[in-house]
């Protein structure tokens, strides 16, 4: 029986075994009909002819975790562990980038997907990646990264750690630094161990042995908005503000080319700030780490027509970088975007598509209000605001 991530137990601070090394207690089959099982202290998967991608996942969800494993895996046969992995409740349609170019296909209910830590061989080069499962595909593709290529070695013990912190994933591979992923869609599920799908003259086999999990609690949204009222709200510059069908509406106003503003009272340094917005016509923004008084900061770029997700420095460098358009765009309903502020890398999503990514941007400013923007008459404004939040520890 699959238990819900509510009924977890505190976070411990010292790794416990996943696996008892006797049985697959605390295990399931989700997909597939390859088998597992336990031989000399390892699980071992096997092929099944005609069998889609198979996985035997943890009964229990997680949150924050260190998750550490050795892995063994012919050659011929790609593998991997998925980490915050969930089951489609109904047939899906997903947009799957293959590393080349992004495809449409249909998930069926009960498939598992998420995130998956790549198993796969010398060749090539990009075991310890991370792959979207049966969702978006590529998220980080080490096998550029030279000394990630070269630490997975074929025939031989493997050993894997995976650091997931909040809304960034992190491996290594024998010691190896591999992926250091930031990515907003999946704080929390399921682990679990996959046999890919495969055709050969005789079955493939993977194994897995010595795995470890640190229990490091888990992240949560904080509301920075009580959908009721601006209290906690700054209200400067022009523009109408109303709240109306539980969201911020933010409309210019005939004549007033001020633009309209709202900002947080609080102040924040390192910050993943998340907003849903739609904007049926103008141009809008949603502000991090700005200045109170000159308004000077990140803006990560909303406009009705073109740009939406890239990097607009007010009072700096103007627009940065992004999309010069706006294919990720839901015209017909409500947007995602997060920002992940950490030092001096910025990392900018639209509706789970990363637009942003800069490893080290050193121009901007590193601590500030949060805020939203509904431009003058000159632009006239129409937009609309809900879900404004941080990404904190889950307070106990």
């Amino acid at each position: 029986m699959i238990i819900p991530l509510s009924a977890v137990n505190a976070a411990d601070t010292k790794p416990v075994p996943l696996f008892d090394g006797k049985s697959l207690k605390g295990w399931q089959q989700c997909n597939g009909s390859a088998t597992y099982r336990v031989e000399d202290k390892t699980i071992v998967g096997t092929t099944a002819e005609g069998s889609p991608n198979s996985f035997l996942c943890t009964d229990k969800e997680y949150g924050d975790f260190i998750l550490e494993f050795e892995t063994k895996t012919d050659p011929a046969l790609n593998s991997g562990v998925q980490i915050r992995s969930h089951r489609y409740p109904a047939e899906t349609t997903v947009r799957t980038f293959d590393g080349k170019q992004t495809r449409e296909h249909k998930q069926p209910a009960g498939r598992l997907y998420g995130y998956q830590v790549e198993i796969s061989n010398e060749e090539s080069g990009t075991s310890g990646g991370i792959y979207d499962e049966a969702r978006r595909g590529w998220l980080d593709n080490t096998s550029s990264k030279p000394a990630c290529k070269a630490a997975f070695k074929d025939n031989q013990w493997n050993r894997y750690r995976i650091e997931a912190r909040a809304n960034v994933i992190r491996t290594w591979v024998n010691g190896a630094e591999c992926a250091n992923l930031v990515d907003p869609a999946d704080l929390s599920g399921y682990i679990a161990l996959q046999v890919h799908s495969y055709r050969g003259d005789k079955p493939a086999q993977v194994r897995w042995r010595n795995i470890r999990l640190t229990d490091l609690g888990r992240h949560v949204w904080r509301p920075l908005w009580d959908g009721k009222t601006l209290k906690g709200w700054l209200n400067t510059g022009g523009g109408k503000w109303t709240i109306e069908d539980g969201a911020i509406h933010g409309q210019s106003v005939a004549g007033d080319e001020r633009m309209g503003f709202l900002m947080t009272e609080e102040s924040f340094k390192d910050v993943t700030a998340r907003v849903r917005f739609k904007i049926p016509k103008g141009n809008s923004g949603f502000f991090v780490r700005i200045d109170p008084g000159t308004r000077a900061g990140y803006e990560i770029e909303i406009d009705a027509h073109k740009r939406t997700g890239g990097l607009w420095e007010v009072r700096g460098r103007n627009w940065v970088t992004g999309p010069e358009d706006n294919a990720n765009v839901r015209t017909d309903g409500w947007n995602e975007i997060t920002g992940f502020f950490q030092g001096h890398r910025i990392v900018f999503h639209l509706n789970g598509v990363k637009t942003i990514d800069f490893p080290n941007d050193t121009q901007g400013r590193l601590e500030g209000r949060i805020g939203i923007q509904a431009h003058g008459s000159k632009m006239p404004t129409d937009v609309w605001f809900k879900d404004i939040a941080v990404l904190e520890p889950e307070r106990k």
